[in-house]
């Protein structure tokens, strides 16, 4: 793995810190590439119920890497070629999406362009009081990527996802939460306890059921209504076959808390 990412594991938590604090962790193709592959990995790895993205030092990441755009150092490569290598490295957003268990963003500082669309690709997102986020495409003259639009729009609505992409609007943490973008704002000495207390909680809860929940949540956005119910009740019938499904139904009787064993 590149050391332009990190990789610890506790509890059945994984922790991917991305890690170019001198550059606010900026996003290098290293970097996405490992990022990529590890969420490929965790993604089907029994061992790990929940995932948190974060980044060192002072900020979550600040998207791409702007002063190699300045040098010219991409545009040695075609339009076709670059395109696909795009494309390729944005598939990192659709894993985290769709994997089937949660992923959570634990923002400090900038959270910008594509830093701001891949924490919209986790499923939650808990920051410190110097959480800063935005778009920052119009402000470097490109359009945007890493599914950004897509979940933004979803997270606020198409009206306010249009002023945040058009204006490139920088968004205290306060204005996050207000709209949404951001589950939690907590003090900064308090971030890494409150996440990994979360992430924690959700790593030993009914890992099977979690999945299948996160699926409904996902695909309740495009589906009908009647393919919505079709969907829960399959996810619904599949879950009432785990093993923690019958612990939570004997705990509930001897009215004592569940030990979940993830399957």
């Amino acid at each position: 793995m590149s050391d332009h990412l990190l990789e610890s594991r506790d509890n059945g938590v994984a922790w991917l810190t991305l890690n170019r604090p001198d550059r606010l962790n900026a996003m290098s193709n290293e970097m996405l590439d490992g990022l990529l592959a590890c969420m490929l990995r965790l993604a089907a790895d029994e061992e790990v119920g929940c995932v948190v993205l974060t980044g060192a030092g002072r900020g979550f990441c600040a998207g791409g890497d702007v002063k190699g755009m300045a040098q010219g150092s991409l545009r040695e490569a075609s339009l076709e070629g670059r395109m696909q290598a795009l494309r390729r490295r944005m598939e990192v957003s659709r894993v985290i999406y769709e994997m089937p268990k949660p992923v959570v963003a634990m923002v400090r500082g900038p959270a910008a362009g594509a830093g701001l669309s891949v924490a919209l690709a986790c499923d939650l997102r808990i920051a410190d009081e110097t959480a800063l986020m935005t778009t920052a495409f119009a402000q470097v003259g490109l359009s945007g990527d890493f599914g950004g639009s897509w979940f933004l729009s979803r997270l606020v609505g198409a009206g306010k996802a249009k002023e945040l992409y058009l204006t490139a609007a920088r968004l205290t943490a306060s204005d996050a939460l207000a709209l949404g973008i951001l589950n939690r704002v907590v003090a900064s000495d308090a971030l890494e306890a409150e996440t990994r207390a979360l992430a924690e909680g959700l790593a030993s809860g009914p890992r099977v059921a979690l999945g299948y929940m996160k699926q409904n949540l996902n695909g309740a956005w495009t589906a009908s209504l009647s393919e919505t119910l079709d969907m829960e009740a399959r996810n619904h019938t599949r879950s009432g076959f785990t093993e923690d499904h019958l612990e939570a139904s004997k705990a509930f009787v001897e009215k004592r808390k569940p030990v979940f064993s993830g399957r």
